[in-house]
């Protein structure tokens, strides 16, 4: 699979990175990625707390967090659907802006957003609901 970078330009002048994938085989591959590995989300986590040191609560070391920006459609499609879903699933998440990480760590996500990171699971979108489902 291929992952192609897009820049887009939503009406109100905001930039809005995605990404398209490209398979070169025939099978239906599903784009959203849920990466199992703990210690790699620890270790991410832990990252995106250094870079926003608001973040380093209790009360949010259990959430779900948003990775997106302002401006970005498919992170406001993503925020609708995380909305629909707390209507049958009771979770809890914060929205966290890329643009208050430094170039580095923005940059890794510049592509990817929406991504949504749980305690131990990292979920890049498109993803849906039964996605979601799966996380809790």
């Amino acid at each position: 699979m291929t992952v192609i970078p897009k820049i887009n330009m939503s009406d109100s002048g905001s930039v809005c990175f995605s990404s398209s994938y490209s398979s070169n085989n025939n099978d239906n591959e599903n784009t959203s990625t849920a990466m199992p590995n703990n210690d790699n989300i620890k270790a991410l986590r832990a990252r995106i707390i250094n870079a926003v040191p608001n973040f380093n609560k209790p009360e949010y070391h259990g959430e779900w967090w948003l990775l997106g920006t302002p401006g970005c459609h498919l992170c406001t499609d993503a925020e609708k659907l995380l909305t629909r879903f707390q209507a049958v699933q009771p979770i809890s998440y914060q929205h966290i802006d890329i643009a208050d990480f430094n170039e580095t760590l923005m940059m890794e996500f510049a592509t990817t957003i929406p991504v949504l990171l749980t305690p131990y699971r990292r979920l890049n979108y498109p993803f849906s609901v039964m996605d979601l489902q799966q996380l809790v």
